[in-house]
């Protein structure tokens, strides 16, 4: 057990984010107690943190659905950052029911658990599919939601769990609506990967990268440390009852993605263009002024550069994987 009085808990903390965010912590030289019922998160993600950080790290494999357990380690937190969730949006359409459970009911324990152990603050993470499909470019905070996939009702949902938790109960929270995340110990190997980990998974193998759809859809894609820095920063913010875009402020399309990586690995890989998938958002971009202007939040490392080192992790995988 962690014998510092002060710590702060990562729900989801083997994830890929918030995996990040307790390294990051860490070298902060903040105590940490990590909750991960490993359904997702993976052990290979948190390696040698406990004997890198004597004393400072706890992993606890929990499901957030265990109240009296998340009692018990909230108990006497500063702060919880709530990473814990189902995040694909193909996933919630074939299995609604799974994605409430998890990031609504999931989400409404975590709170209550927070709550009960006078936690000082809780930042959720959140994400842009509360906006939907939206034809309004780029997205504000002040826009009406429009979910248009179970994830995205369901992140919605959350938000507003943790506004009326601040209001009614008195628990600071901040919400944190992520974009496109995407940087090392991101996933290639899931059904439902994300657009880059599976891009340079295939393009490092030879294979040409798969787009659903025609390519020119855009993202507003973010590496995984601004998003990490965002957490911090939010953190030490007096802001609450409020979510706050977290991006570049910029969009690029997948061919441009797909183009961008054939001239970092040097390629020549033409994509393979299939059906697009149902509740998938066709553009996304954020406004990040107010996160700029109420938490101090500014990317600090551009696409090319976190692609670039993104693209470097990958390829160390790779040749450790084949020995």
């Amino acid at each position: 057990m962690i014998v510092k009085e002060t710590f702060d808990v990562v729900t989801g903390g083997a994830g890929f984010i918030g995996s990040h965010l307790c390294r990051a912590l860490l070298r902060r030289g903040r105590s940490v107690r990590i909750v991960d019922d490993f359904s997702t998160g993976k052990w290979e993600n948190l390696a040698d943190l406990q004997q890198q950080y004597p004393g400072q790290c706890e992993i606890s494999q929990q499901d957030i659905h265990c109240l009296e357990g998340l009692r018990k380690i909230f108990d006497r937190a500063d702060t919880v950052y709530h990473q814990a969730a189902m995040t694909s949006v193909q996933k919630s359409t074939e299995d609604p029911l799974a994605c409430n459970r998890v990031n609504v009911e999931g989400t409404l324990k975590v709170l209550v658990a927070a709550r009960d152990a006078g936690v000082k603050k809780m930042i959720f993470a959140t994400s842009t599919a509360v906006y939907g499909d939206s034809e309004v470019i780029p997205k504000r905070e002040e826009m009406k939601a429009h979910p248009i996939s179970p994830y995205g009702v369901s992140k919605y949902v959350g938000e507003l769990y943790c506004r009326i938790f601040s209001e009614i109960y008195h628990l600071p929270t901040l919400g944190l609506r992520y974009f496109n995340v995407f940087g090392p110990h991101q996933d290639p190997e899931s059904e439902y990967a994300a657009v880059i980990p599976r891009f340079i998974s295939r393009m490092l193998a030879g294979e040409r990268p798969i787009i659903f759809g025609d390519g020119e859809q855009s993202r507003d894609f973010v590496f995984v440390e601004d998003v990490v820095w965002a957490n911090l920063l939010a953190a030490q913010s007096e802001v609450q009852r409020i979510s706050l875009n977290i991006a570049y402020g910029q969009r690029i399309t997948l061919n441009q993605l797909a183009e961008i990586l054939n001239q970092i690995l040097g390629q020549k890989l033409e994509p393979i263009y299939q059906s697009a998938r149902i509740g998938d958002v066709r553009h996304s971009e954020a406004d990040i002024s107010q996160a700029r202007k109420l938490i101090g939040f500014k990317p600090d490392t551009s696409f090319q550069e976190g692609l670039r080192q993104t693209v470097e992790w990958f390829q160390k995988r790779a040749l450790t994987a084949r020995g």
